[in-house]
């Protein structure tokens, strides 16, 4: 009794570190997917990043999409919080706005390391593994949810057609104005979809 009374906080402080260190590798790599992209990102650099040896990586994970899979999990999260407090402190009726507002601002656009992972990796997802395909795919229906509850018809078919369109026109817009090398053109493409989907910002 006595050894596993001693044995079990040992156990336990090893358990913790282990989880800290795996939380760490995988807010890295979430950083890191978005600001490299998956191809661009390689174990190696994680594992330096997060200040653990490559060797390691396997008592985490059991292969690097299950890696990225996890990263992009986190990645989302963190999205979706942001969304959700933006939403809980606009006034009543502008939650929509809000959104847009916050998503295309010039900050969210040059963030895109801590940005939004679906802009940040939408077109390279055809491409990835059916593992980070679907936590990818539910975090785009959460978003859909989210917004289409901002809407005044929530639970109508319309509803979720027109939160489907409008993030589509938030992502889209979010990767021009990114991939333009024109601030003006940037900005002037942000409000114009602003203008498009929010008529009293005019």
């Amino acid at each position: 009794m006595m050894v596993i009374m001693q044995n079990k906080p040992a156990k336990t402080a090893t358990r913790k570190r282990k989880e800290i260190s795996h939380d760490r590798i995988v807010e890295v790599a979430a950083r890191a997917i978005r600001r490299s992209g998956y191809a661009g990102t390689g174990l190696a650099d994680i594992m330096k990043e997060a200040g653990l040896t490559h060797g390691g990586f396997y008592a985490h994970f059991k292969s690097r999409d299950a890696l990225l899979a996890e990263a992009w999990r986190h990645a989302g999260a963190e999205s979706a919080a942001l969304a959700a407090r933006v939403t809980s402190a606009a006034p009543p009726g502008q939650a929509i706005q809000a959104m847009m507002q916050a998503y295309l601002s010039s900050e969210h656009i040059s963030a895109i390391e801590t940005g939004c992972p679906v802009s940040a990796l939408g077109s390279e997802m055809p491409r990835q593994s059916p593992e980070v395909r679907r936590a990818a795919t539910i975090h785009i229906k959460e978003m859909i949810d989210l917004i289409a509850r901002q809407l005044p018809d929530w639970g109508q078919p319309q509803a979720h057609q027109q939160a489907m369109a409008l993030l589509c026109a938030l992502i889209g817009t979010t990767v021009i104005a990114r991939a333009v090398d024109d601030p003006a053109l940037s900005e002037a493409l942000r409000a114009a979809t602003m203008k498009h989907f929010n008529p009293a910002t005019d």
